[in-house]
């Protein structure tokens, strides 16, 4: 190579770090988050916790965008499709990731394939919750008057392959019994219906249901935890009620459109990160039913594949179809 070769050369990789280093730093705008759910659900309440000290770590706020309907295809398409630049992100629950692909598979969209994770945020705990005024006031009186007149009770859910669908599926399943789906357009609207007594029950994760259940509207029977829950210590989990080994919980993860640069789910997976060390945001994080989890993009990666798996056995063992 020439001196004047090498001089052009040199000249050329001087301009290219001087324009990279000229590139503004993300982020430089508001980011969006879509919330496939419906206003008032566990993933919703979580995320506006979480994103309010994450827009503090990025000099940048959050604007929450709740697109419920359809079981979340409809919010979830809408991040697939983004743009990949970061400013368009997914707060999901595992339900669009790992449940509604088995149920709806002309989506639009491929759980696997289209989306870059950022991390499973944290794990929502789930409860079996009935009116306040009752009869059954345990999960055995559930699993006995459901026994007696089969199909008589009925449970409400957020639609066809919800969380709160998958979970009274795989109860009943294990208790032996008929109960009667009632789907809703959103966990919310269906824990309403259950106060207001248009249904028996549900499943439901407690970060949707805490301000219902403190407000006398709703009872909780027993949560779906391997152990007691230490704001609920004298309700039993479904395991100590009659069925061994019952365990259900649901997400709260964080997505970007497939094609998001590594250097920005970086940026967002560290802000998270911060935002989950701070013992205010994860104090009401708990406090909303959340196990802050906060994993790596790659251990999200790999949760999604396995529990994608998982459901769609016992999707199809239970012969779940779209309503």
């Amino acid at each position: 190579m020439t001196f004047l070769q090498r001089l052009l050369v040199a000249a050329w990789i001087s301009a290219a770090a001087m324009a990279s280093s000229a590139q503004p730093a993300f982020p430089t705008k508001p980011i969006r988050m879509v919330i496939p759910l419906a206003a008032g659900s566990a993933v919703d309440n979580g995320a506006r916790v979480l994103t309010q000290k994450m827009g503090v770590e990025l000099g940048q706020p959050f604007v929450l965008e709740n697109i419920p309907g359809s079981s979340g295809l409809i919010g979830a398409d809408r991040v697939a499709h983004a743009a990949p630049d970061g400013y368009t992100i997914g707060g999901f629950n595992d339900s669009v990731l790992t449940m509604i692909p088995h149920i709806y598979p002309k989506a639009g969209w491929d759980a696997l394939t289209d989306f870059a994770p950022i991390s499973l945020v944290g794990t929502i705990e789930w409860g079996l919750v009935v009116p306040p005024d009752s009869p059954l006031r345990t999960v055995e009186d559930f699993i006995k008057a459901a026994k007696a007149s089969p199909g008589k009770l009925n449970f409400g859910s957020g639609g066809s392959g919800s969380p709160q669908h998958i979970a009274m599926a795989m109860f009943a399943s294990r208790a032996g019994i008929s109960v009667t789906h009632v789907p809703y357009k959103g966990a919310t609207p269906a824990a309403v219906a259950v106060a207001g007594g248009e249904v028996d029950a549900a499943f439901q994760g407690l970060g949707t249901v805490t301000s219902l259940i403190q407000g006398g509207k709703l009872r909780l029977l027993a949560v779906s935890t391997p152990k007691r829950l230490p704001q609920y210590p004298n309700v039993p989990t479904v395991a100590e009620s009659g069925l061994p080994d019952f365990y259900f919980n649901s997400w709260f993860a964080m997505v970007a459109p497939k094609g998001t640069p590594k250097e920005v789910i970086d940026r967002l997976h560290a802000a998270m990160r911060s935002a989950l060390d701070d013992p205010d945001t994860n104090a009401k994080l708990v406090g909303l039913g959340i196990t802050v989890r906060g994993t790596s993009p790659e251990e999200f990666g790999r949760a999604i594949g396995e529990q994608y798996a998982l459901y769609r056995k016992v999707i199809q063992a239970n012969n779940i179809k779209a309503d």
